[in-house]
């Protein structure tokens, strides 16, 4: 899935419920999370219910999901006289593409599986597209090992080449499949590739923001409404998904001891488990008024 942008969205809208988290990621979740299977629209005059318990004004719901439009993700439509947004093929594609990542907890890559090495030179006269093409790369997980040349393990190389090919950039990359046998350990090639501990520390402060969550429900989940749950489960959803994406399943062998992407996992998948049924009988009552 996208990742949030952190243009005017991130000045709009944001209250302290939310925290540091844009409308737009916010509503992008509510369609991955509830919308498709609600028929992939819903109206606005919904998502303005929806959010406004997270402190999300109208305003800024309506900048987001028109700012959704124009990347072609959502299309405006009218069902029985509201108006509202459903999901395009594109935006249909982009959550599919998501749904591995976020909701799927794979096995570590193996070393034995080797790396893609890929390799990029765009003209200074698209610099855009040099953008862009960068920070794909490391919203798939990709490391950095030199200028122009990127660094993952091999089981990423379909999804590599399904995201440059709906973005148009294949024609800048050279893709390779690789194993290393360099003159220092394959961990210090890692080190100098992805900045681990500014990912440990992003899993550290899940852990430490929805723990406290998942034991509340725990404890007295009976208690609780679907209301609440909504909004605990769209936020903790909102913290965890960008993660997935930054890291990209390294092997063991080559993780810091005692990784913290493990533990984060296993409580985003038991906070899933735990309080996504209820909050999706609360987004369907509000849909269903």
């Amino acid at each position: 899935m996208p990742e949030a942008g952190a243009d005017v969205d991130a000045q709009a809208g944001v209250s302290p419920r939310t925290g540091p988290y844009p409308p737009k990621g916010l509503i992008l979740g509510i369609y991955g999370a509830f919308v498709r299977d609600l028929g992939g629209w819903i109206a606005v005059s919904h998502l303005i219910t929806l959010l406004a318990d997270l402190g999300v004004d109208q305003q800024a719901v309506r900048a987001a999901t028109s700012r959704l439009r124009r990347r072609g993700l959502l299309a405006t439509e009218r069902r029985n006289g509201l108006a509202g947004y459903g999901l395009t093929e594109t935006g249909l594609d982009v959550l599919a593409e998501g749904d591995q990542r976020i909701y799927v907890t794979s096995a570590p890559a193996s070393l034995a599986d080797g790396w893609t090495l890929v390799v990029f030179s765009v003209p200074e006269s698209r610099r855009d597209r040099r953008h862009v093409l960068r920070s794909r790369l490391a919203w798939l997980g990709f490391g950095n090992l030199a200028p122009g040349v990127w660094i993952a393990p091999a089981r990423l190389r379909p999804e590599l080449e399904n995201t440059l090919g709906r973005l148009g950039l294949t024609g800048y990359v050279d893709v390779f499949e690789a194993h290393y046998h360099g003159f220092e350990a394959v961990r210090a090639l890692v080190e100098r590739s992805w900045d681990l501990p500014a990912l440990a520390a992003q899993y550290e402060q899940f852990l430490a923001d929805q723990r406290p969550v998942l034991r509340r429900w725990e404890n007295d989940g009976v208690r609780r409404t679907g209301r609440e749950g909504f909004a605990d489960y769209l936020l903790a959803l909102t913290q965890w998904r960008r993660l997935p994406f930054l890291d990209p399943g390294l092997p063991p062998e080559v993780l810091p001891p005692g990784w913290p992407g493990h533990a984060a996992s296993a409580v985003f998948h038991a906070l899933r488990t735990r309080i996504e049924p209820a909050a999706r009988h609360w987004v369907r009552s509000v849909v269903d008024q």
